[in-house]
């Protein structure tokens, strides 16, 4: 049965016009002749023509996306699928912080009660050895948190990607998109753990050779030194973190290798590197600020319940205890809330930059919207709209396309 009201070429060939293309609007007693095209009752006015709009199917309209848009809709992420998304990243949080907790908690508890059994002749190679393993047993929840926020960020850059085609996936459907990817992303953040340690033992160990010196003017040099490398390191990780930064979603959405990854991401950013670092920085500001904010309340209730119900200060005083442990919880629980948010804000981000940006130099929208016309299935034999073709293409640009 055919659409009485739907447009139709000569022929009878229903074709509605495609994103881009002119339309002129019909006037009372048109008749269409053309995609686009109407002739008019003589004398009638004719509108003006215009522009069919982009599809939007789901999170945001598939063209070139603004500042703001990117902004606004890494928080629709979440909203769109609080469950796949921020319960997610908040039960891992709550895992994570039980883990540190038992694990620190716990060798610290054994390792500190054998120095007050140890005798005194043996107290302070007992104690060495105390601060020894909690140390060590502080690596096992540093390794853990660098996997699950790995697995958090790719799981979140595939739900970003699938959301903007209109589509909600739960955990298992994200795990099956992401099979095989996900030990390169750990790689990859397992590498910028590295990078960022060896980069404060760097600064460390430069006030360290001043200290041990043992003058004055050494030390001095020593401190100025580590400042200023401290500061170059800084600005040098700024700009590698926003070169890389696209790399989670390379890794995820074209399935690349580690090193092909790192390419892809320093060739998407090359053009728009202060555009990439404002939207990173500012996602960055939001979480600490918001994590600020929401935190100092409980700090200042604190601190007045504790002048008033526990004056003396005695750290043996029940109400004290109770307060304190009170706080911690409070705190943790603000922690792992936030957290949440902030690991789907910052994955959310950097997906929909990835995508702006082979909008713009690759004409990614094309195949966005031909996948959507299609009804989900592949395009020129590619099961993914994301996925980089195996021939070499044409890149595709918007100089001629309409502004909206």
């Amino acid at each position: 049965m055919s659409d009485p009201n739907g447009w139709s070429a000569p022929g009878g060939d229903a074709s509605p016009p495609r994103w881009g293309e002119r339309v002129d609007p019909p006037t009372a007693g048109s008749v269409p002749v053309g995609p686009g095209q109407v002739t008019s009752p003589a004398g009638s006015p004719s509108p003006a023509p215009g522009w069919v709009p982009p599809p939007k199917p789901g999170l945001v309209p598939l063209r070139p996306l603004t500042f703001g848009e990117i902004l606004g809709a890494s928080f629709q992420v979440f909203r769109r699928n609080p469950r796949t998304t921020f319960g997610t990243a908040l039960l891992s949080q709550v895992v994570l912080l039980v883990v540190t907790v038992a694990i620190t908690g716990g060798s610290a508890f054994l390792a500190f009660g054998r120095v007050e059994q140890a005798l005194p002749r043996d107290r302070d190679a007992v104690l060495a050895g105390a601060v020894a393993i909690v140390a060590a047993s502080a690596l096992v929840p540093i390794a853990l948190q660098v996997i699950v926020t790995a697995l958090l960020q790719g799981l979140f850059v595939l739900e970003t990607a699938r959301q903007t085609l209109g589509e909600k996936l739960r955990l298992g459907g994200l795990w099956a998109l992401a099979k095989g990817r996900l030990g390169t992303l750990v790689g990859w953040s397992a590498l910028l753990t590295a990078a960022y340690v060896v980069a404060l033992a760097l600064v460390a160990g430069v006030v360290v050779v001043g200290v041990a010196v043992g003058s004055g003017p050494s030390i001095a040099v020593g401190i100025g030194v580590a400042v200023l490398l401290g500061l170059g390191l800084l600005v040098l990780g700024v700009w590698l973190t926003v070169k890389t930064c696209l790399v989670p979603s390379a890794i995820m959405l074209e399935r690349m290798t580690l090193g092909a990854a790192v390419r892809r991401s320093w060739s998407l950013t090359r053009a728009s590197f202060w555009r990439t670092f404002g939207v990173i920085a500012l996602v960055f500001l939001m979480i600490q600020v918001a994590s600020q904010v929401v935190a100092t309340p409980f700090s200042v209730l604190f601190s007045v319940l504790t002048g008033t119900l526990a004056p003396t200060g005695d750290v043996t005083d029940p109400t004290f205890l109770a307060l304190t442990a009170g706080t911690y919880a409070v705190t943790l629980g603000i922690t792992a809330v936030i957290g949440a948010i902030g690991s789907v804000l910052q994955a959310a981000s950097a997906g929909l930059v990835y995508i702006d940006r082979r909008i713009r130099t690759e004409g990614l929208d094309l195949d966005l919207v031909r996948y959507v016309e299609r009804g989900g299935r592949s395009v020129d034999g590619q099961p993914d709209p994301f996925r980089t073709p195996e021939a070499p293409v044409a890149p595709t640009t918007h100089q001629g396309a309409p502004r909206w």
